[in-house]
């Protein structure tokens, strides 16, 4: 029996600490109100889907036993110690042959189960898989082995070139990229487009 394991990665909501971006033009109240407005509905469309498991892994790791923090029912662990790269990495590391792991962030208000159902399709016979983004990053990474050591290695971050640095550093392991871009929401130019999105939704 397979069994699949998405984590959504995901920061405690605290003003001034997330969507410092959007905060720059919104200010940091309303940047974490987005911001959970964002991490609701990202959990609410992925958390009961029956194919996966779905866990939140939250930072800083104390905010794990913080119940009032968190809106949803999805079961917290922290994420760990390092920067980014590494608690990405522990996380992939857990993947098994037949136990395989897909990471999505918090603030990805376009994507969908069926995205997520995509990737764990590409994993059954690729080691990696990706989610390309429009910014040149990437909204999902997952793994059906543990990755390289040094997958995240000397990545731009928040830069064009943060998926390209990625792809680099998994020489010589099966990838697949997903066919769809999608946009984080970073900054208020994002926001607005996202907000725009929602407009012409019946």
């Amino acid at each position: 029996m397979v069994e699949q394991t998405l984590y959504i990665f995901a920061k405690a909501p605290v003003p001034g600490r997330v969507k410092t971006r959007l905060a720059r033009s919104v200010g940091d109240g309303a940047a974490c109100a987005i911001y959970l407005e964002l991490l609701a509905h990202v959990t609410d469309v992925l958390t009961n889907a029956p194919a996966w498991r779905t866990v939140l892994a939250v930072t800083p790791d104390e905010s794990a036993l913080s119940d009032h923090a968190w809106r949803c029912a999805a079961p917290r662990i922290p994420q760990g110690d390092g920067d980014l790269g590494a608690r990405m990495h522990k996380a992939l590391s857990t993947a098994r042959r037949g136990w395989p792991v897909v990471i999505v962030g918090s603030d990805i208000p376009d994507i969908t189960s069926g995205h997520v159902t995509q990737a764990f399709l590409a994993l059954a016979h690729n080691d990696l898989v990706f989610g390309p983004a429009v910014d040149g990053g990437y909204w999902l990474v997952g793994a059906s082995v543990p990755p390289p050591l040094d997958l995240f290695a000397d990545v731009r971050w928040s830069s064009p070139f943060a998926l390209a640095d990625t792809l680099a550093n998994a020489r010589g392991r099966t990838v697949e990229q997903l066919d769809i871009r999608l946009e984080d929401v970073d900054d208020v130019e994002s926001y607005r487009r996202y907000r725009d999105r929602l407009g012409r939704q019946p």
